[in-house]
């Protein structure tokens, strides 16, 4: 066995993703497993410092938009937890309940609405109030009963929530909209993660909402996975907390509240998967712990010179606001070229004799694995190519997910696109309670899910419903997912 098959990925991407996708958790050292708690894990420093880097970008979104930092407890009493029926029901097979401490029985908080619903009734009392828009990050928790995996499928979930409150529906509706913004925005253009905007199916709505709007992210094994959600919650958590404003009338009024949560972790999954390639990680620019990593290459006579011209190249790169290192270690140049490249670095600079002399670098950019010089005094450069190389990971990200979508005219057709791994679009009959049947028939017949229709555009549906032959009403996306 040689020593990068050791060290590196055994396996591609495209032949076996469950495995790439373990293999590069571990040999990019991301996460570690090995406390041995189920659905829980250990981020190390490189996963960690990526996952604080995505944050600051949203959370630098949200506040332009008014969104302000709260932080609220890790626990939530039973009596606010069961006091919207629908909410209880649809997560209390998920809560994690903590021992009774007296006649207090106190869950982890699987999500924030009975907290933070509970305070509009104290700091709103009138219009003037509204609207009042928060957010806080940090971690729920989920007693996911099915098989959990790494950033995917977990109990510990890395997020951000925001809870909003308006006078009027209108403006909560606004509010979910511009979440939608808000995930192409960020997830999008920032991080280069394409996304459709599903509206859910009435039967798979956030539990208490009155609609749900997912952000679905396809996966290289053709399964896909939701991103971030919003939803509108309407006034069920109002009413039963009692969260009232008095309009411009005094006329006291329910509260319309909105719901919306990336989760950072799970974003990162997307990430990983959608950006690396067989030699492993390939990092956004924007967000990458170190932007470009420095590799001397030196013998025991230069090793001085050369050491003290890469902390030059360093302090111009830090001066342009740049995140890079210097890996000075004895390791040989291309044990040191691969991990680099592992771990996803988007530019690598060699500089050596032959470098120093023509006063040139060798710069080598990750995701296109090419070799050119660059002269020294045009580092700058960089700062450009940054912006180039999120721009080229994430137009290669479209070109995969467009060619993705396929329609299906016939039951036969559906099945064959899904086989394929593919995301099939049908006209249906409903997404409301009378197409439920229709759905369990895809779900028993083909292994897939109504994934529901396109929240930022209006597509006409024609024809008859492929399962069940009635009027279509709806076009839907129909495929796998975690």
């Amino acid at each position: 066995m040689t020593k990068k098959s050791k060290e590196g990925l055994s396996v591609k991407k495209q032949e076996n993703f469950s495995e790439w996708f373990s293999q590069i958790l571990k040999k990019a050292e991301l996460i570690d497993l090995r406390l041995d708690l189920k659905g829980f894990m250990v981020y190390r420093p490189l996963a960690a410092q990526i996952i604080e880097n995505m944050f600051k970008l949203y959370e630098e979104e949200l506040q332009k938009r008014g969104h302000e930092l709260t932080r609220m407890p890790m626990v939530i009493p039973e009596e606010n937890l069961k006091k919207e029926a629908s909410h209880v029901k649809g997560f209390t097979p998920e809560v994690f309940w903590l021992k009774e401490i007296g006649n207090e029985k106190l869950a982890l908080r699987p999500t924030s609405e009975t907290l933070y619903t509970p305070m509009f009734s104290l700091w709103i009392n009138s219009y003037r109030d509204l609207p009042m828009k928060l957010y806080q990050k940090g971690s729920v928790f989920r007693f996911d009963t099915k098989a959990t995996r790494p950033l995917i499928r977990t109990r510990e979930i890395i997020w951000i929530e925001t809870h909003n409150a308006f006078a009027t529906k209108e403006e909560a509706e606004k509010q979910v909209q511009e979440d939608i913004e808000i995930t192409e925005k960020v997830m999008h253009q920032k991080f280069g993660i394409p996304f459709l905007p599903m509206k859910r199916p009435s039967w798979d709505k956030f539990p208490g909402a009155e609609y749900t709007i997912g952000s679905d992210v396809f996966m290289p094994d053709g399964k896909l996975i939701q991103q971030p959600s919003t939803h509108l919650m309407g006034q069920k958590f109002s009413k039963v907390f009692e969260a009232t404003f008095k309009n411009f009338n005094e006329k006291k009024e329910y509260l319309w509240t909105t719901a919306y949560g990336p989760a950072i972790s799970r974003i990162f999954a997307s990430i990983i998967a959608t950006h690396g390639d067989d030699s492993g990680l390939i990092i956004p620019f924007c967000i990458a712990p170190t932007q470009v990593i420095i590799i001397p290459i030196f013998n025991a006579k230069n090793k001085n010179v050369l050491l003290k011209e890469a902390k030059k190249i360093k302090k111009k790169l830090e001066s342009l606001g740049i995140r890079s290192k210097i890996d000075d270690s004895e390791k040989r140049p291309g044990e040191k070229y691969h991990i680099w490249e592992l771990k996803g670095v988007p530019f690598r600079i060699e500089i050596g004799e032959k470098e120093l002399n023509s006063k040139k670098v060798t710069l080598y950019t990750r995701d296109l694995g090419k070799k050119e010089f660059l002269k020294t005094k045009e580092i700058s450069k960089l700062k450009k190519l940054g912006k180039i190389f999120d721009e080229r990971i994430k137009e290669k990200a479209e070109e995969i997910m467009n060619g993705r979508i396929l329609n299906a005219k016939t039951k036969e057709e559906l099945k064959k696109i899904i086989k394929n791994k593919k995301i099939a679009r049908i006209n249906f009959c409903s997404t409301k309670e009378s197409g439920e049947k229709c759905a369990q028939i895809i779900e028993k017949e083909i292994n897939a899910e109504i994934r529901g229709n396109l929240a930022n555009k209006k597509e006409k549906a024609t024809g008859k419903c492929i399962i069940c032959g009635k009027s279509a009403k709806e076009v839907v996306y129909v495929g796998k997912s975690y």
